[in-house]
């Protein structure tokens, strides 16, 4: 699909210098430019890519002014901010990608699944009984939407994913590649004969609105209840998050957190990638949490930052990290004055 310079000037409110006849049919880096592409610049540190550019059309801001020739064929469109400007045809790229409707031959879709307008259903897709897809959801190949899922309008179900019985999704959620949602909980109980039994996982997932899920995470289901992920949460991939779980909104998630059971993850929380934080604990809304770091009890002071295994407030923890990189030259300070008072003693038992 190829779109001309001046219908992208006026999508974005730009000013164009030089050819808006120009068209382009993909995007690329401004260091990594191809031919009959869109690109930017918006950090000053790449503006010498610009003048050796294989972009047809490039988004600069309003004060940029060349300081010398542009490669030849080489249109600008002047904004006020081009990471902005960029990001919004990006957005408008992505759903141009998925606008895509009706069912393939080969998908398997029970007669009593409800399916709402445009949508769209992949090749060897299956959507069980019960289940209620939303408007313009699009479902790729491969995926599986278990009995009784609602989904609601909007959503986007990449290949592979698996939602399982009785798991709600709310409106204009991702679901990428892999991912697991509604898996038993990790529940069993010792018993007489120390073997472990298995507590039936009857509960569900509850994703809101506007949620994102990386690839091949994992959001298991609730023993009773449900886990419940959010308005607006955006969720890495690799992330594991267990039976019981909230979630609050807008919180981000990056790879190969562990979160285990009946947790309460508070609002505009921002986790690290392996983080690790033990079952039924508090964190308190606007959370930072450093990557790599170890949680083994409640956060109950909202907006504070916190870095460590375990980890504790960050300022102490970059102050104790100072002292730790010192050790060796503690520990030879310490074997010197050993030394020296081992030797001012002996010389005070046996004077000359």
């Amino acid at each position: 699909m190829k779109i001309a310079a001046s219908k992208i000037a006026e999508i974005i409110g730009g000013e164009i210098v030089g050819d808006g006849s120009v068209e382009v049919s993909g995007l690329s880096k401004i260091d990594d430019s191809k031919e009959n592409t869109l690109s930017f610049l918006a950090n000053p540190a790449y503006t010498e890519y610009i003048y050796s550019t294989r972009a047809s059309l490039v988004i600069v801001s309003k004060s940029f002014e060349a300081e010398r020739a542009l490669p030849e064929g080489c249109t600008l469109i002047k904004v006020g901010d081009p990471y902005a400007s960029f990001a919004k045809l990006l957005e408008l790229y992505n759903e141009l990608k998925h606008d895509r409707r009706g069912i393939h031959s080969d998908a398997s879709i029970d007669p009593d699944a409800k399916l709402g307008d445009d949508v769209f259903v992949g090749a060897q897709a299956v959507i069980e009984a019960g289940a209620v897809i939303g408007n313009s959801c699009k479902i790729y190949p491969q995926a599986y939407i278990g009995k009784d899922v609602k989904l609601g309008d909007n959503c986007i179900i990449h290949p592979g994913v698996r939602i399982l019985a009785q798991c709600e999704v709310g409106h204009s959620c991702v679901i990428h590649a892999g991912a697991v949602i509604g898996g038993d909980g990790f529940g069993f109980a010792p018993n007489s004969e120390n073997n472990y039994q298995k507590v039936a996982q009857i509960g569900n997932v509850v994703i809101e609105d506007h949620v994102e899920i990386g690839a091949n995470t994992t959001i298991d289901r609730a023993t009773l209840g449900s886990t419940i992920i959010r308005k607006g949460v955006k969720i890495d991939n690799l992330i594991q998050i267990a039976h019981n779980v909230e979630v609050g909104e807008n919180t981000v998630i990056a790879s190969q957190t562990g979160i285990a059971g009946s947790t309460r993850i508070g609002r505009n929380c921002m986790i690290g990638g392996q983080v690790g934080i033990i079952g039924h604990l508090d964190i308190a809304d606007g959370t930072k949490i450093a990557a790599q770091s170890g949680i083994g009890s409640s956060i109950n002071l909202e907006n504070t930052i916190l870095q460590g295994s375990p980890a504790f407030a960050i300022g102490e923890y970059k102050r104790s990290y100072i002292a730790y990189k010192k050790l060796p030259e503690l520990m030879r300070e310490i074997r010197e004055l050993k030394k020296e008072l081992a030797a001012f003693k002996q010389s005070t038992q046996h004077p000359s």
